[in-house]
């Protein structure tokens, strides 16, 4: 089985997961651009039974079905979860090895930054991708 690790800017967060990413996709939506204050939110989605998370821990109620996790410490974003789901998107700045983990397609590219030029090769979707 896959481990896949990460953590905040300062060390006091970190979070381990184990098992193969649902996906990995680049979100252009406005919750995610402000949340993370960044013009995107790359994040590898695992399956929530899976990671285990340790150190201090903020948690943000950003939409009715989405909470985003942050290190108390730093402020640095971790993950956006669907609890609901059964879901985890581990943001990949936090990943220890991102480059491991490519982005497959861009969801909700309707919102995304004006000056951003998508040519990756990617599938672009305006809004969420298709179920």
């Amino acid at each position: 089985m896959r481990s896949i690790t990460g953590g905040c800017f300062c060390g006091a967060s970190r979070y381990v997961a184990e098992g193969e990413p649902i996906n990995v996709r680049v979100c252009h939506c406005r919750i995610c651009q402000r949340s993370i204050g960044a013009a995107f939110n790359a994040r590898v989605l695992m399956p929530l039974a899976g990671v285990t998370i340790t150190g201090p821990l903020g948690r943000l109620q950003s939409s009715p079905v989405l909470v985003r996790g942050f290190c108390t410490v730093c402020g640095t974003s971790l993950f956006t979860e669907r609890a609901g789901a059964g879901v985890i998107g581990l943001t990949c700045g936090s990943l220890d090895r991102p480059d491991d983990f490519p982005p497959t397609e861009h969801i909700w590219t309707s919102s995304k930054q004006a000056w951003l030029t998508i040519d990756d090769g990617l599938a672009h979707y305006p809004e969420g991708a298709p179920a």
